[in-house]
């Protein structure tokens, strides 16, 4: 199946694109610790019936981080424009989580459904204690070790909650090693804006009224878990779905059950 690859123009810079498939639009967003290819379990399925897009968020992949301030839900508006998507249904999985539901409180009529993924929210407070591989890290960061770094970040989200790196796939653990040390890399080294906030999401989940099934997983770290827990109380209507045995990205580490669960959401769209 032929694959159309682009990039749209964007001040401070541009966004790089995928597009597979035929059919209903099925957006996929990335996490915060990843780029586009942590989806390639889903486009090689979906795409048989679906227009599956994903793409790099800026700053990520191939798209890189531009000078000045930028919201991540209007960069996904901007590239929908440009694929002429009136309406789709959107992935995402961790920051793209809280992207795809910024945009959906935005742009609400855009939204065919949503399917926030261990996802993130604009403006959530943890109440639990703060978690201790943080210090580590940011020592790491500090020191400017980036591989010390990227091993601890993918020990904590990857690995997850009391599983040891030998007991995650050394497929998916290799591939998040890759798409995470650039991430490092650029964040120890500086320059360029990270994306502007102005908006708190958390105290607007009620507003949603897409279809939405909310996917967490057993080994995400608890504040993560906490944030899917709310999602699946506070979005009206919505279905809370646990995926065993995964951390942070579930699609990669269980790709048959995230699958069954996604194909058998969308087949109850209108």
């Amino acid at each position: 199946m032929d694959v159309i690859e682009g990039s749209i123009d964007l001040p401070g810079g541009g966004l790089h694109y995928e597009v597979q498939g035929n059919g209903p639009p099925l957006v996929f967003v990335h996490a915060g610790i990843a780029d586009s290819r942590m989806w390639g379990p889903q486009v090689a399925v979906f795409a048989d019936d679906y227009r599956v897009v994903r793409y790099d968020m800026r700053g990520f992949g191939r798209s890189p981080l531009p000078e000045g301030p930028f919201y991540r839900h209007e960069d996904l508006r901007a590239l929908l424009d440009r694929l002429a998507i009136e309406r789709a249904v959107l992935v995402g999985c961790s920051m793209g989580g809280q992207t795809v539901i910024d945009f959906t409180l935005t742009y609400p009529e855009r939204v065919r459904a949503l399917v926030p993924v261990c996802a993130g929210v604009t403006g959530f407070r943890y109440d639990g204690p703060p978690l201790p591989e943080w210090e580590t890290i940011g020592a790491a960061m500090k020191a400017g070790n980036a591989a010390e770094a990227n091993e601890l970040i993918i020990r904590l989200w990857i690995d997850g909650v009391g599983r040891s790196p030998d007991e995650v796939d050394p497929y998916v653990r290799t591939l998040a090693l890759a798409m995470n040390r650039p991430i490092v890399e650029k964040e120890i080294a500086g320059g360029g804006e990270g994306e502007a906030r102005d908006s708190s999401a958390v105290d607007r989940l009620y507003e949603i009224g897409a279809p939405t099934l909310v996917i967490m997983s057993t080994l995400d770290p608890p504040n993560s878990q906490a944030i899917s827990r709310m999602l699946g109380q506070e979005i009206p209507g919505a279905r809370l779905a646990v995926i065993e045995q995964a951390g942070h990205l579930p699609n990669l580490e269980q790709p048959a059950d995230f699958n069954r669960l996604l194909r058998d959401f969308l087949s109850t769209l209108n």
